[in-house]
């Protein structure tokens, strides 16, 4: 990746924007949608941005473009016309190692913005690192008709009762199963739909029902041609909801970034064409965990006799072409 992707807490962000036109008017805007500790540099204002800072009280600073005013900052936006100004800040920014971002000169910027899709608290950020903007437009519009603006509801549900219910029901996937099946059933459509007191007590009620500890099992993918965009499904979901993989460097590495997050990775040294390690695999699914195994092409699962005696549940399953 050329960008890290990150997020800042807005509570700590001190940002100053030299400029004063429409340009740094949107810039302040985004701003203002998580902080109001901004400081605006510009002799002239534009009617947009001298209203933005009669409304937040914002800090204006009456003049141009000077060094020794952002040194205490720790965000920096350079958004004038003046191809010159732009590289003094970018060049004073750098000096300080502070967060810069010159409107249309990537090359002077230490970050960049992302397109976002806001649904408070839910917040999507996409990139194309600056080479595709027309498609990234065109994938922001899919995303969006895809996310009704309750969404930001969901995740403040969520977020409520997250302690209830991490106490109430042991095992991380088997929370996981319970947040999906809420979210997206008849809770999840009563909070879309605003009858909040209904969704908190049919989550209450389902809280009460007796949750079987969760059961480990195993799950061996045959990856056929290795391919990310030939994943199945069936196969996306179960990456999505393991909690240990293994490979080995015959397998396509990008097919690990589908793997949920926190899983726990196991590269293996030995090819599985020649060894499979099913008994690491089966331990870890004694302790009650989803065990995703990936195996290059579409080779005959050798037969093993712990694993045949074990009372692990296993499947295969083939993905790709």
């Amino acid at each position: 990746m050329k960008y890290f992707p990150i997020f800042l807490d807005a509570k700590y962000i001190n940002a100053v924007v030299i400029g004063g036109g429409d340009v740094a008017a949107r810039k302040i805007e985004l701003l203002l949608k998580t902080t109001t500790n901004i400081t605006v540099m510009s002799e002239q204002l534009s009617i947009s941005v001298e209203r933005l800072i009669e409304t937040h009280k914002l800090h204006w600073l009456q003049h141009n473009y000077e060094a020794g005013h952002i040194e205490n900052a720790n965000l920096v936006i350079a958004a004038t016309d003046n191809t010159e100004v732009n590289q003094a800040v970018a060049a004073e920014a750098t000096k300080f190692k502070l967060l810069v971002n010159v409107v249309d000169q990537p090359d002077l910027c230490t970050y960049i913005t992302p397109a976002i899709i806001d649904r408070d608290p839910m917040l999507i950020a996409m990139s194309s690192s600056g080479s595709a903007p027309i498609l990234l437009r065109m994938l922001r519009e899919q995303i969006e008709k895809t996310l009704p603006d309750g969404y930001g509801k969901l995740a403040d549900f969520a977020f409520k009762f997250r302690d209830h219910v991490k106490a109430r029901i042991k095992g991380i996937r088997n929370r996981r199963s319970f947040w999906e099946q809420i979210l997206r059933g008849s809770v999840g459509q009563l909070i879309l739909d605003g009858k909040n007191t209904e969704a908190e007590q049919q989550l209450i009620s389902s809280l009460k029902e007796t949750m079987a500890p969760p059961q480990g099992e195993i799950v061996f993918i045959h990856t056929l041609d290795g391919e990310p965009d030939n994943l199945t499904l069936k196969a996306h979901r179960e990456l999505q909801f393991a909690d240990a993989v293994f490979y080995d460097e015959t397998v396509n590495l990008t097919l690990i970034e589908y793997v949920r997050r926190d899983a726990d990775k196991y590269p293996q040294d030995i090819l599985a064409s020649v060894l499979i390690n099913f008994q690491h695999a089966l331990e870890l699914a004694e302790q009650g965990q989803k065990v995703i195994y990936l195996l290059s092409g579409n080779n005959i699962l050798p037969k093993n006799e712990a694993l045949l005696q074990s009372k692990i549940a296993y499947k295969e399953l083939s993905s790709g072409i």
